[in-house]
């Protein structure tokens, strides 16, 4: 299952490698914290290749993480791990510039009044949702 998480970039933490019976392997840990009126602070792990692709990112970028979680036992106990398998800067568009790159409506698109099946003593929409 692939999830996908945007937030801002607070802290990369030190590269940590090493090897093991399938050979070398190398992870980083970023910090990013969500947007909202409740941020939340999360630990993303990239791996191998995706280790190089950290450095690109600075503190304060506005990332969005394309993850999936893995848990995995040991000594009796479980530890989650989410991993990152794409980051990218995270496009930012203000509400005035999406507003004004949107068209006025045409003079030839149709109406609500211009629909036959409307009822035109009361333009209710009486749906509960």
């Amino acid at each position: 299952m692939a999830l996908e998480i945007s937030g801002k970039l607070i802290k990369k933490l030190s590269v940590q490698s090493g090897s093991n019976d399938r050979g070398g392997w190398s992870r980083q840990e970023i910090i990013i914290e969500t947007p909202g009126q409740y941020p939340k602070t999360v630990c993303v792990s990239l791996w191998g290749d995706r280790v190089n692709d950290a450095e690109k990112y600075n503190e304060g970028d506005m990332l969005k993480i394309n993850f999936e979680v893995q848990s995995r036992e040991y000594n009796g106990r479980w530890y989650t791990d989410i991993r990152a398998w794409r980051v990218e800067l995270e496009a930012v568009a203000s509400a005035t510039t999406s507003t004004a790159a949107t068209p006025p409506p045409s003079a030839s698109a149709p109406s609500i009044s211009d629909d036959p099946f409307a009822n035109s003593a009361q333009q209710v929409d009486d749906l509960p949702f």
